[in-house]
């Protein structure tokens, strides 16, 4: 019997040869009959596959059309999660682009070297506040140290960008109910606290909430679902408040970033051997029984060898969160990611699930 890989492969190659047959020769059958009832020459056919054909490269490989921007003068955006990662170099980005920044760091008060980084501009326009989103008592001191010190308080904060976020790994039997809660807490209902509160601020400037969800937030992945989870509710939540928005023409997005760890180091192979002894040493005795000590070993060298993985330069990410917030027509979802897994969220979130699963996992 043929390996699972070469059966995945050739299903893939098959899947491809079919689709380009039913194109070659369903489509100029299907465009003929559109002819014939428009009264066109079938002449035209071959026409209109060319310039379908057309359309489709310009769509693949035109860049972003403009859209119009933003003045950005006076504007102010709010950043959660600005210790490291995406939060601390957006802040960076946006601080040069000529807004002011209220950049949110949860170890500010305790010396942390990214808050300290931010502090180091001694800008009028780089605000760093202490932010644990996961506090209410700390989520509305920043909201209200940001009303006070808005240029122009009638003017209202022109967009919030959702950043703060943990991630973790492990399979569903080893992972506690417990760290289910803390990331749900940090990535989803973190998430929700800031933008509750700031929201009338972003209604008086009729601005722009951005959430930044994950490619996990459109597809399952195994060893994942405490992310997962999070994700797939900012994605509902955000879509949720985009329709309650329309009225008051406040603009939300949400961006799906794919595999930045290597960028953002979130998470190294110390931690990850930390988090994988003490998902071991916690699990059940009859988890651990039946999974057995190789098996999980196995499993969390695949994890540990995923954590300098993915894209290095993070500017796909921040150059989509900024069009998010400069846009005059932002899009609803931005996708920074490599090719290979925004083909993989496609296929996954449009095919049959008894075809993905067999092709995936």
């Amino acid at each position: 019997m043929a390996p699972l890989p070469v059966l995945r492969a050739a299903l893939l190659v098959s899947f491809s040869v079919l689709l380009t047959v039913l194109l070659g020769f369903g489509l100029p059958a299907l465009l003929n009959t559109g002819t014939r009832v428009l009264g066109l020459p079938e002449s035209s056919v071959t026409e209109c596959i060319v310039g379908l054909y057309l359309l489709f490269v310009l769509y693949m490989a035109t860049p972003r059309i403009p859209r119009g921007l933003v003045e950005v003068k006076g504007r102010a955006v709010f950043v959660t999660g600005c210790d490291s990662g995406f939060g601390r170099a957006l802040s960076k980005h946006l601080h040069k682009l000529g807004f002011t920044v209220y950049a949110g760091c949860l170890l500010k008060d305790e010396g942390g070297e990214g808050a300290k980084e931010l502090e180091e501009f001694h800008s009028d326009r780089m605000k760093v506040v202490q932010l644990d989103v996961c506090s209410e008592e700390q989520v509305n001191q920043a909201v209200e140290y940001i009303r006070e010190n808005l240029e122009d308080a009638d003017r209202g904060l022109w967009a919030v960008v959702n950043n703060a976020g943990v991630s973790t790994f492990g399979e569903v039997e080893f992972t506690s109910m417990d760290t289910y809660r803390k990331v749900s807490e940090v990535n989803l209902w973190g998430s929700i606290r800031v933008t509750k509160a700031v929201l009338p601020l972003i209604r008086k400037a009729k601005g722009r909430v951005v959430n930044i969800s994950s490619m996990m937030g459109r597809m399952g992945a195994a060893l994942s679902s405490p992310y997962c989870i999070s994700k797939y509710g900012v994605e509902a939540f955000s879509d949720c408040l985009r329709y309650e928005m329309k009225t008051w023409g406040v603009k939300v997005s949400i961006v799906e970033p794919g595999n930045f760890m290597a960028a953002t180091g979130i998470m190294s192979r110390e931690s990850m051997a930390n988090t994988a002894d003490k998902l071991w040493s916690e699990a059940p005795a009859h988890v651990q029984e039946d999974y057995g000590k190789a098996r999980f070993q196995m499993l969390m060298a695949h994890v540990r060898s995923s954590c300098n993985s993915g894209q290095k330069d993070m500017s796909p990410v921040l150059e989509d969160i900024t069009d998010a917030i400069m846009s005059k027509r932002p899009y609803t979802r931005y996708h920074p990611m490599e090719p290979h897994w925004w083909i993989r969220v496609q296929l996954m979130t449009h095919l049959p699930a008894a075809m993905s699963d067999f092709l995936y996992f």
